[in-house]
């Protein structure tokens, strides 16, 4: 098995060279003499290609096929059963793309039988070459332990009867327990053991990455003080890159939102990827057409509101900021600037007792319009059309002073609107925006996504009706 950047380089070089010894050997003139012993193939004439003609296409079908299985190259805890299927479907993908190419480009010169033959070879090769480079050889699970509490990380040591291989642990003094104010001393600092005396350390947090690479590791077991805290996340992120089960005690699986916490086992598994891949397909399809048809359908309106927003004040017309996204990550949300550019605080503020918006600001806000550039980021994946709200990032200290275990809408990528926003709970009051974002974390699907929409749409209809009133 490979994991990491290796997984990502394997990946692809074997599928290319894959598809080249597909397109070589369906173009055998011994393969191609199945045209006429099997019945399937017993109508497409037998063509076999030579010198420049069987260059051009292999590299060009090469390329079609190493593009249709981009989603494949990051390595995912992925079931077989979920691998195959999921291979076999964007090989479909790219023998409807080879076919398309070849109707509309006669310089393409992939005879029908020949694609036929080169689809039908990927169909079994691929997705035994995708289970093969991620299946777990016969041989004990790999384990390590990461975290900040010597205490949690010994109750996961009792609780587990896998050899674990090691743990690995911030470098610096952490603060856990009840008063906060108490500092104890971090596991391990890299230089002994004492805490953890028949355990070893494996290095410091910055070094995850380069641990689950080097010793090949199956599972991460989080025992951190503070679940909540940016070190989880980060331990988090680095499972998902490199398709590392992550798991936790069951004494804490609610403060991280385990998908279950029944059975027997004291260890239970954290969704790193909560959806269902044939779900999370549903959504980022939904996502793209909603995206693309947002974009089409206030086309007319952009170059209007920019305008209105430049002669309402001085100022950009677009206005930036950073915001958290999925598992502690930041990106950069756009949207028409609604407010003069000095004296932004992080302090929320209700609309009607912020006096930095301005006039055209009211209107846009009301009608959400300011709104239309973020179908950008849903576009580009980084934003969902549904999920929490990102928040600043200069919020996001002030919004955790108040409502405990704030952290925890992290576990999903942010959305447009989401169940918070149909409720009106915003971040004057972020207990209620909490408490309804969980809710929608813990029952998200495609048809949940589907209803906030249609609620969301509806509730901006009636906002747009207000605002004509008044007009």
């Amino acid at each position: 098995m490979v994991s990491g950047h290796r997984y990502r380089v394997v990946s692809v070089v074997g599928t290319a060279l894959l598809a080249v010894g597909a397109v070589v050997a369906a173009n055998h003139p011994t393969a191609q003499s199945l045209t006429t012993a099997v019945p399937v193939f017993r109508r497409l004439p037998a063509v076999v290609l030579t010198g420049d003609a069987l260059v051009l296409a292999v590299v060009t079908t090469a390329l079609i096929v190493v593009g249709s299985l981009v989603p494949l190259y990051k390595p995912r805890p992925r079931r077989i059963l979920d691998t195959l299927l999921l291979t076999q479907k964007r090989v479909v993908v790219a023998g409807l793309a080879m076919a398309t190419v070849g109707y509309f480009d006669y310089t393409y010169p992939l005879p029908r039988s020949t694609l036929a033959l080169t689809v039908a070879g990927l169909l079994v090769v691929l997705p035994t070459w995708f289970v093969a480079i991620r299946h777990r050889p016969s041989r004990e699970e790999r384990v390590v332990v990461v975290g900040d509490d010597p205490d949690e990380i010994r109750d996961v040591l009792d609780a587990t009867d896998v050899p674990v291989v090691g743990y690995v642990s911030p470098p610096s003094p952490y603060y856990s327990g009840d008063d906060p104010g108490v500092a104890t001393p971090a596991v391990a600092d890299g230089s002994g053991n004492e805490a953890l005396p028949d355990l070893d350390c494996l290095g410091g947090l910055s070094r995850l990455d380069e641990v689950l690479v080097e010793y090949d590791v199956d599972t991460a077991v989080l025992a951190f003080a503070r679940p909540d805290r940016a070190e989880f996340f980060g331990a988090l992120d680095a499972c998902y890159e490199h398709g590392v089960n992550a798991k936790v005690h069951r004494d804490h699986a609610d403060s991280v939102l385990t998908a279950s916490v029944g059975g027997g086992s004291e260890i239970v598994d954290i969704e790193l990827a909560p959806w269902d891949w044939q779900d999370y397909a549903f959504k980022r399809a939904f996502d793209v057409a909603f995206a693309v048809v947002g974009l089409v359908a206030f086309a007319p309106f952009i170059a209007v509101v920019a305008a209105a927003v430049k002669l309402d004040s001085p100022g950009p017309v677009f206005y930036s900021q950073e915001r958290t996204a999925e598992r502690g990550e930041t990106f950069a949300v756009y949207k028409f600037r609604s407010m003069v550019p000095e004296g932004e605080s992080a302090v929320p503020t209700d609309d009607e007792e912020n006096d930095r918006i301005t006039r055209v600001g009211r209107i846009l806000r009301r009608t959400h319009l300011d709104e239309i550039p973020q179908l950008w980021s849903i576009l580009t994946g980084e934003m969902s059309v549904v999920g929490p709200r990102a928040v600043w990032t200069d919020e996001e200290p002030l919004l955790e002073q108040t409502a405990d275990a704030w952290r925890k809408r992290w576990f999903v990528k942010p959305g447009l609107t989401g169940l918070a926003q149909i409720r009106e709970a915003n971040s004057t009051d972020p207990e209620a925006k909490l408490r309804s974002d969980l809710e929608y974390i813990r029952r998200q699907s495609f048809w949940f996504d589907v209803k906030i929409v249609v609620r969301q749409i509806w509730k901006v209809l009636v906002d747009v009706r207000e605002v004509l009133r008044e007009r």
